[in-house]
């Protein structure tokens, strides 16, 4: 697993990135949670993210978003922390141009800032969205969701309580052309103490399932 180092809108931008073996292999990044609360490329869900997805063949990235670790530059309130994710995967991109598909996967302010560059670029084809906290950020931007994915939040959790993400899942489900799964592990906060295990199980089952072909709408996605 190699550390890199790429250019990002506020300077450089450190990760670690592991490129699949098929050279049409799809791509995932993951993001990390709030800057200021500790949040870290080296966060146990995040680090798990990673790994997950490595095993299923895909070429994967996290990194730091800008003011952590060796990444360049201040925390940004979301906007400079989204422009970071976008020159993220413009990055990968570039290595592997004849990759088809793109995930992202998010934990709590991560999740927040995947949900608005999967609005962004099209060529997204799911996410995972842990822990989102529409009490805290605005969601209204999902207007309308361009993808399929999974939400998965924990039942105890009192910084993004249940019923708050159940609004933001009840929107979503409205739509047509998408299909949002959603999944609550009754007994997790929003750390997810003790069940990390579980949830990663959870997110491994669900990716699973949609590369096989299922939980999403059958129409082609539309390409960049």
């Amino acid at each position: 697993m190699p550390e890199v180092i790429f250019n990002g809108p506020a300077g450089r931008l450190e990760g670690r990135y592991q490129a699949a073996k098929e050279k049409n292999a799809p791509i995932a990044i993951v993001l990390h949670p709030h800057p200021r609360f500790g949040g870290t490329m080296n966060n146990q869900i995040v680090y798990q993210l990673f790994y997950m997805f490595v095993e299923r063949g895909f070429t994967t990235l996290r990194f730091n978003f800008r003011g952590i670790g060796r990444s360049q530059g201040e925390f940004d309130h979301g906007t400079g922390e989204l422009s970071d994710a976008a020159s993220a995967l413009d990055w990968v991109q570039s290595l592997h141009p004849d990759s088809k598909q793109t995930w992202v996967a998010g934990y709590s302010f991560g999740s927040w800032i995947g949900m608005q560059l999967l609005m962004r670029r099209p060529e997204i084809e799911g996410f995972l969205s842990i822990a989102p906290q529409p009490n805290s950020y605005d969601f209204s931007f999902l207007a309308p969701c361009p993808s399929s994915g999974l939400i998965i939040h924990g039942g105890r959790d009192k910084v993004a309580p249940p019923r708050e993400v159940q609004g933001l899942v009840d929107k979503l489900k409205a739509q047509k052309g998408i299909v949002i799964t959603q999944k609550t592990m009754d007994e997790a906060n929003h750390f997810f103490t003790d069940r990390t295990d579980e949830l990663i199980g959870e997110c491994a089952d669900y990716l699973d399932r949609r590369l096989a072909g299922e939980l999403s709408d059958p129409r082609p996605k539309r390409l960049r």
